[in-house]
């Protein structure tokens, strides 16, 4: 179809005309079709407008969108028609400017095939064509009323397409008002899953225009539900019939497909193609829609399994975690192997959607042998990548990796429809990563509770002395965080003499510094006592050890020498440097404090401690504890030692052990939180009868 040198002018008739020079913007269709409005409405022209306004827009957008140049806009109405000239500043032929998909049907003519937007030109205009300029080029369509003729350069003719011969329209050519109508078409905003009607009602408006006996749209999300029919129109097609199919031009995992039982024809494979390239992209939105939610899932996902994660410091639990957050959220079974230290994989928890299937999950995982799944998961243990698996637990296997460490396998199977999309299994190599760090984290706690269970225990008499007509008890609660060592000791020792020496302290601080300024004063103690220094001297050699060794801390000791009295009486002989005084629990009732309070150790250059003596009769009781119990918390209200003493009065007369584990309970249940200071009580009782 050739094209003219430019538009016909009507001379000596009634003109308007405008011009404007637009920029290469979105905007510049609308104020392009709101200065042709206004032409037609001095022109008086308004039957032309939809004609014009769909016209214009085709034009000005396959400017803007591919010549990318500012535009010229001449508008020159009559009394009987009007012309639109498009003008741009890009070089190159129209055809690299046309809009639309390149249409391959070899029945629609040579305008179908330059584009979408000459086609809808060639068909709705009485005459078009193209203009070349120095400084670029220019599309121009003519319009005119029904039943009138412009005037070609040499007269009037009839209404052609392009220049080229009479046309005639087809009678199946959709109308202006159709055309309109299927371009405005939108997508509901406010309803919730607004794509099947949407998509409907495309269907429908094309399948009109065409005269099509029926019609689907399929679409696939690529979520494991399958083809779905998102649109249909009419019946099914006959058998025989030779179908219009488009494919919708969507990305993955989307994909879909347009069906049209309609007759060959010069517009249904465009208008086709038009109504799948208006439905693809909205099918986009909703694709990127739903992958940000799923983003977003995702994201929320694993900030609660990073926290839930975190708060299990226990081995054994943090791996019997793992599987429950996986399954069946990201994978129908789900397996823990970690690695021993020989390098062999054992399997530390597994979890299953369908809990009847669990036990055979077990025996395929034990299996052994070269196409065994533990085969693949010590070769993805030992690679340290990702590794898939085979039926018939198919699925694939994440290394575990943690500080550069390989501690096992993370192995998933897939879902029961689909298999794992890329966003699923960098969620699991993710969930495999903090996972990783999980037990790590986990198995360095448990080595350092054991190694601080190991040194306090070190810092403790394994058991305490039996001694005829003297009991020994003690209680001991180490403080809430479970993996430091406190200051808090006591011990019982032998004296050359023959009497026993009951010793209870509490080295300022807690870790590894105070367990060995503990264990300093301790030694100290047993040996100078072993060499049968007095008390009050070994109490100053201590002071002085501390004050050269002791890194700054100070420590609060009780010493009570415990020997025979008179008849069947205890005679206590008791020092007290800086520590609280201990309860003398009578047998007939009461309790008081005893003893006089002294200097504590490592702090002065000298030291008092005055010694006090306090005879036992039998069945009384003197109770020492550490200030683990009497600053004991609850908000802001402390346990005290009035309260410790109020609470040791009804256990007057019962055995020492009785009377310390007593004390623990009712220390340890005046608050609901973990205690924040070791707890130490020792009870010593005349148990002459």
């Amino acid at each position: 179809m050739s094209a003219e040198a430019g538009p016909a002018t009507n001379g000596g008739r009634d003109e308007h005309v405008r011009r404007v020079r637009l920029p290469a913007d979105r905007r510049t269709p609308a104020a392009a079709r709101a200065l042709v409005r206004s032409v037609l409405t001095e022109a008086r022209l308004d039957g032309l407008a939809n004609e014009a306004m769909l016209l214009t827009t085709e034009l000005t957008t396959n400017a803007v969108e591919h010549a990318r140049t500012e535009l010229d806009i001449e508008v020159v109405a009559d009394q009987v028609g009007i012309t639109v000239t498009v003008s741009d500043f890009a070089a190159g032929p129209v055809e690299e400017l046309t809009v639309g998909v390149r249409n391959d049907a070899t029945d629609i003519d040579e305008v179908s095939e330059r584009g979408r937007g000459l086609l809808l030109v060639d068909h709705f205009a009485s005459r078009w064509g193209t203009t070349y300029l120095p400084t670029g080029k220019g599309v121009w369509f003519r319009l005119d009323l029904p039943g009138t003729a412009t005037n070609a350069p040499g007269g009037p003719v009839a209404a052609t397409a392009g220049g080229g011969a009479p046309t005639t329209p087809e009678s199946s050519a959709p109308s202006a008002g159709a055309m309109s109508e299927l371009m405005q078409t939108t997508p509901d905003p406010y309803a919730e899953d607004p794509l099947p009607d949407f998509a409907t009602s495309l269907l429908t408006r094309v399948a009109e225009m065409v005269g099509a006996a029926g019609g689907v749209v399929r679409l696939d999300r690529g979520d494991g539900q399958g083809t779905q029919v998102l649109a249909r129109y009419g019946r099914q097609p006959r058998p025989g019939n030779e179908l219009l199919r488009v494919p919708l031009a969507v990305h993955r995992p989307y994909a879909g497909e347009l069906e049209l039982d309609a007759a060959p024809s010069a517009y249904a494979r465009p208008l086709a193609v038009l109504m799948a390239e208006r439905l693809s992209l909205h099918l986009e939105n909703d694709r990127l829609r739903r992958a940000d939610v799923r983003r977003q899932a995702w994201l929320t996902f694993l900030a609660e399994a990073s926290e839930l994660l975190a708060q299990s410091l226990d081995v054994e639990l943090t791996m019997a975690l793992v599987p429950q957050l996986v399954v069946p959220r990201l994978g129908q079974w789900c397996a823990v192997h970690t690695t021993d230290e020989w390098g062999r994989l054992r399997l530390a928890a597994a979890s299953h959607a369908d809990e009847s299937v669990l036990p055979q999950l077990h025996q395929v995982l034990d299996e052994t042998g070269p196409d065994s799944v533990q085969a693949r998961l010590r070769e993805a243990s030992r690679n340290g990548t990702q590794m898939p698996l085979g039926a018939p637990m198919e699925g694939f296997a994440v290394p575990l990796i943690a500080r550069g460490q390989r501690l096992g396998t993370l192995a998933v199977g897939r879902h029961q429809r689909h298999r794992h999309d890329p966003d699923e299994v960098a969620v699991l190599e993710d969930v495999a990563r903090r996972a990783a760090l999980a037990i790590e984290n986990a198995r360095i706690h448990a080595e350092r509770r054991r190694i601080a269970h190991t040194l306090q225990q070190s810092l403790l008499p394994p058991v305490l002395p039996v001694v005829e007509g003297i009991g020994f008890a003690a209680e001991y609660v180490p403080t809430g965080g479970d993996v430091d060592v406190g200051g808090d000791f006591y011990d019982v020792v032998p004296l050359p003499d023959g009497r026993w020496l009951v010793v209870i302290g509490d080295v300022s601080g807690k870790g590894v510094q105070a367990a060995t300024v503990t264990g300093l004063v301790r030694d100290v103690i047993r040996v100078l006592v072993g060499d049968g220094k007095p008390l009050p001297e070994a109490l100053a050699r201590v002071n002085e050890t501390l004050l050269e060794r002791g890194g700054g801390r100070y420590c609060t000791l009780a010493l009570a020498a415990v020997g025979p009295g008179e008849g069947k009486q205890l005679d206590v002989c008791l020092h007290l440097a800086g520590h609280d005084r201990p309860v003398l629990l009578p047998a007939g009732g009461g309790a008081r404090f005893v003893g006089t309070g002294g200097t504590a150790l490592g702090l002065l250059d000298s030291i008092a401690s005055p010694t006090a003596e306090v005879p036992l009769d039998p069945g009384d009781a003197l109770v020492f504890y550490t200030d683990g119990v009497t600053e004991r918390r609850r908000g802001r209200e402390l346990f005290g030692t009035e309260r410790l003493r109020v609470a040791a009065m009804p256990l007057a007369g019962y055995s020492a052990d009785v009377v310390a584990a007593r004390l623990r309970s009712t220390a340890i249940g005046f608050s609901a939180e973990a205690p924040r200071d070791d707890i130490a009580i020792l009870v010593l009782r005349n148990d002459a009868s």
